[in-house]
């Protein structure tokens, strides 16, 4: 337990709060809160309604306060997808700091669907950073999947990755992205990581999209990383992570019997792990 945990519970118990709402509040009062200019990008105007609508479950503040971030660091996101944290990153970091979107260099994908997706990907997420100023020098760096490089080594704050080490499981590229993530991060810097949440372990080939946590805490640890904390902010004890369709049954992708909506409109997102790493400064 952390000292600022420990003294909150002490307070919390010293003012006669029931054991349970003194463990709530001394869970809230540990975890950091989001600085007025990340609040100001969360509430911007030119985020997708759509997006704005997950932010119950994704706690985007409380996420990135938690990873320690600044608007003057140089944050590297790994595979932004559609660009839901992009809409949220890139105005934060335009003044002071810089903001790069690493995503999979499309040829280096074999010709197919599979590049195809990863074009389609790409082009997308630079047609976001075109269409409003908020976005401002935003950056858009391409890596080979099968032996990633995000930047010149040493040259970043903060490493973030929401909800992909399943992915690179299946593809077996799991240890090559987190060597990949120590080697561009600076002597002290920060790997942020958010999965879905396997009750146990799984096999690297399992297809519910969930992960064990002690799996990617393994996975960083033999990169170099050391466990520098875990926050449960996008915890979700609702879901029991035995669905037909594995994560892909919950909201957002629904897939599911539309018989089924309103059950799995009740649990929402995934149970989500969320831990902080940090490479080693130098001896």
């Amino acid at each position: 337990m952390s000292r600022s945990r420990a003294c909150a519970l002490a307070i919390a118990f010293a003012l006669g709060l029931p054991a349970a709402q003194a463990g709530a509040q001394a869970a809230a009062a540990a975890e950091p809160a989001p600085d007025a200019a990340l609040q100001a990008a969360i509430g911007g105007s030119w985020r997708d309604p759509a997006n704005v609508a997950r932010d119950r479950y994704r706690n985007p503040g409380q996420t990135l306060a938690f990873f320690g971030i600044r608007p003057d660091m140089t944050v590297v996101e790994i595979t932004p997808g559609g660009g839901w944290y992009t809409e949220i990153l890139a105005p934060y970091l335009r003044d002071h700091g810089r903001y790069v979107a690493a995503v999979v260099d499309p040829q280096a994908v074999d010709a197919g669907p599979g590049r195809d997706y990863q074009q389609r990907q790409r082009a997308g997420l630079e047609k976001k950073l075109a269409s409003a100023p908020q976005y401002g020098k935003a950056e858009v760096v391409a890596y080979d999947p099968k032996a990633p490089v995000f930047g010149p080594a040493g040259s970043a704050d903060l490493v973030l990755t929401f909800r992909n080490v399943h992915n690179w499981r299946m593809a077996g590229q799991a240890e090559g992205m987190f060597k990949g993530f120590f080697d561009v991060l600076k002597p002290g810097g920060v790997l942020g990581v958010v999965e879905h949440r396997a009750a146990a372990d799984v096999p690297a080939d399992d297809g519910s999209g969930y992960v064990g946590q002690a799996q990617v805490i393994a996975l960083a640890e033999a990169a170099g990383f050391v466990l520098d904390g875990s926050s449960e902010v996008n915890a979700n004890p609702r879901d029991t992570k035995d669905h037909p369709n594995g994560v892909w049954t919950l909201p957002p992708t629904n897939r599911h019997d539309e018989a089924d909506r309103g059950k799995y409109q009740a649990i929402g997102e995934s149970d989500r792990m969320t831990l902080r790493f940090v490479k080693p400064p130098r001896e």
